[in-house]
Order: structure tokens, then C-alpha cells, then sequence
């Protein structure tokens, strides 16, 4: 396994102000009943909301495909020009319950991906938790894909078939590990994927106090609470769950039987550990809210949690490009990934940045434009050019 570390990065890991802003009103306003946490965390989403449009060298349209909006990003034709292209199908970051593919940032990336890879870019407009609990989100992707699959699209598309990636960033990067996973175990389909790649994915929902959860737990743009938020979201809006999850008590017996794939003692090389101690999570035999058994049946579900498949569904995954960051609650999530991925034979490209912070790559515009979302983004392009 290629392992790069990048260490000429900003030394500040800045809180944008609206990101700071927003979780002060949204807690307030959840306390007092005026409007649910993740209502008010969306003013995050339309603030950098943009509407995507053609220009001289991309052209933009938005679809549906299978029933599910996408926004299509394609190079501008040259009269005659019959060479097929590369595709990347990108799944949007946001936690499940925040985000879009028209934000200002994946607009900028998604046209730089048409330009430096002369590529067909389909960003995905699933829908969002908790409106859309899980499994939703995930079966919108996989609906957009196994659709974007068909060789009658491609060709609609002008793609070639040998070279179409799956990305996307932190619960991105989980839809996009889920379904590579899970289209490798399609007997019936066709047309592959030819990489993966997963940027500061988030990858387990069973262990929340992994090293990184830990020393990272009042990071700004992601800490623990708010991640153990987003999880709780994904799965259901009862609070006693929740509340489970902080306290890191919400593994049943059905979900404990899997956590050997999140062990970080044994997946997690040691200058990750630190000086943290491995601790298996407790085990609850009553339900944490509403629904127990459907909960612990989700929290275990690969396609929720795809660090958790065994090694025997890893072998067959194509190429994967795993980028981590040191100041990060996931950076284990997507360490352990690689590590597992490289044990079972696939090939893998794991970049960390020892001073990137998540969310990073979204800063790439005023008033938030700095060196390492630029660094992130031309490292991302510049390994899909060759590995493409």
C-alpha cells in the first residue's frame, strides 16, 4: 500500500464562522423548541448554494436518473471528436442530513474534474436524513449508479465503460465504500467500477471512541458530538438513541458480533494509537429507544457501516485512493479501511495530511479559500489522471 504524507499545509484549523454560528442557534433552538438541530444546520447548505450552469468549456444539465436528482457536468464537444471519456459518479459529504451537490465548493470541483480529466462528472442529489432515515440515501446512490451502469447510458454519455470511478467525501465517502461493496456482489451486473475514492470517509458506526474520536473530540467543522449526531440521524430521531451513541452504550448482541472489523487495536497501526488504550464498547441487551430491533439491525448493516464486511467481500474491490486527516474524529474510520483493504489484496493509495482538519476540501472559495482544500483536490485529480 502506497502511504503519502503531506505535511506543507495551513497550521490553523479554522472554524468557518456560519459553521460556528449555526451549531450555537441550532442547539438553542432544539432546546427551546422552536426548530430541530439539523433545520437550522442547513442554513450551512443554502448559504453556499449555488445554481450549476454551462460555460465555455463544461456543459451542465440537471436530471433524473432512476427518479433520483443529479446534476451532469460534461466537456464542451469538439466537432468531430469521437474518443470516450472517464466518469466519475460524486456523492456529496454532509453528515446524511446536510449538503448538496450544487454547493459552491463540489460546483468548482466537479467542473475542475471535466477539465484536468476530460471526464463526464454525475454529482448526486440524494435525499437527506432525517427526513430520509437510513437506508434512503443509500438507495438513492445505488440507484443512480446502477443506472449510470447501463451501456446505453454510458453511450448516451459517450463513457467509457473500463473507466468509471466512484468518490465522494466524509458520509460521501461512506455511500461511495457501500456501493462499491455491495456492486461487487451483484452477480447480474455488467459494467464494473474501475476505482474508489474515498475522501475522510466516514466508515463505522459501532466504536465512537477510537483514538481519533478521542483526541479530536473538540476539533471545529466536525467534533465528536456532532458526528455522533449525524449518526444518530441517519438511523432514527429518538434522542434516547442518541444519547446512546454519546455514551458509546448502543451496540446490541447482534452488532458486538462484528466488532472485530472495528477493533483499532489490531487495524490501526500504532502511531495512530497514541496514548489511547483499546476498550471494547458495552453491550446493551435492551433496546436504546424506539425500535431496538430495527436500530441494531441498522447500526450493523454494511451498507450503513462498510468497514464491517468481511475479508472475503474485500478482495474483489477495485483500486482505492483513501485520503485521511490527522485532525479529524474519522481519521481512523478511513485508516483502518485502507489497512483492511491492503490485508486483503486490493490495491491502495492512502494519503494522510498530518495537518488537514475534515471538511477540508470544501475550502476552496471566499471567504474560506485556503492552500490545502486547492493541495487536496489537485492530489485527488492528479491520481485519478493515473489511475483512471
Amino acid at each position: 500500500m502506497k502511504t503519502r504524507k503531506r505535511f506543507k499545509t495551513e497550521k490553523r484549523h479554522s472554524e468557518r464562522p456560519e459553521v460556528h454560528q449555526c451549531n450555537i442557534k441550532a442547539d438553542f433552538s432544539e432546546l427551546t423548541g422552536m426548530k430541530d438541530y439539523m433545520g437550522v444546520m442547513m442554513f450551512i447548505t443554502f448559504a453556499e448554494r449555488v445554481v450549476p450552469q454551462s460555460d465555455e468549456n463544461v456543459h451542465v444539465s440537471e436530471e433524473r436518473f432512476d427518479g433520483v436528482e443529479v446534476v451532469v457536468y460534461q466537456p464542451k464537444v469538439l466537432g468531430g471528436e469521437t474518443e470516450l471519456r472517464r466518469a466519475v459518479i460524486y456523492l456529496h459529504g454532509g453528515g446524511w442530513c446536510l449538503g448538496s451537490s450544487r454547493m459552491g465548493p463540489y460546483d468548482l470541483l466537479a467542473r475542475q474534474m471535466v477539465i484536468d480529466l476530460n471526464s463526464v462528472v454525475v454529482s448526486v442529489e440524494y435525499r437527506l436524513a432525517p427526513e430520509h432515515h437510513f437506508p434512503v440515501p443509500y438507495e438513492d446512490v445505488y440507484r443512480v449508479v446502477k443506472h449510470f451502469l447501463q451501456m446505453e447510458v454510458l453511450a448516451q454519455y459517450a463513457v467509457d465503460p473500463g473507466r468509471i470511478a466512484v468518490s465522494g467525501d466524509s458520509a460521501g465517502g461512506n455511500l461511495a465504500a457501500a456501493v462499491s461493496q455491495q456492486l461487487q456482489q451483484d452477480p447480474y451486473q455488467q459494467v464494473k467500477l474501475k476505482v474508489q475514492a474515498l475522501l475522510y470517509p466516514v466508515m463505522q458506526a459501532l466504536d465512537l471512541n477510537t483514538p481519533s474520536y478521542q483526541q479530536n473530540q473538540n476539533m471545529p467543522i466536525l467534533p465528536r458530538t456532532l458526528m455522533v449526531r449525524f449518526w444518530s440521524e441517519y438511523f432514527t430521531s429518538d434522542k434516547n438513541f442518541f444519547r446512546a451513541m454519546m455514551a458509546n452504550t448502543h451496540n446490541s448482541p447482534e452488532s458486538a458480533a462484528l466488532l472485530k472489523f472495528v477493533n483499532w487495536s489490531a487495524f490501526l497501526p500504532e502511531s495512530y494509537r497514541g496514548k489511547y488504550n483499546y476498550s471494547a464498547p458495552s453491550v446493551t441487551l435492551r433496546g436504546t429507544g424506539s425500535g431496538p430491533d430495527t436500530l441494531s439491525h441498522s447500526i450493523a448493516d454494511p451498507r450503513a457501516s462498510p468497514l464491517l464486511v468481511p475479508d472475503a467481500d474485500l478482495q474483489s474491490l477495485p483500486k482505492a485512493y483513501v485520503l485521511t486527516c490527522e485532525y479529524d474524529v474519522l481519521r481512523d474510520d478511513g485508516v483502518m479501511y485502507a489497512e483492511r483493504l491492503r490485508h486483503a489484496g486490493v490495491q491502495v493509495t492512502h494519503e494522510h495530511y498530518t495537518s488537514g482538519f475534515h471538511g477540508a476540501l470544501m475550502f476552496t472559495m471566499w471567504p474560506t479559500d485556503f492552500m490545502i482544500g486547492h493541495t487536496m483536490m489537485e492530489n485527488l485529480i492528479r491520481w485519478l489522471q493515473q489511475n483512471l
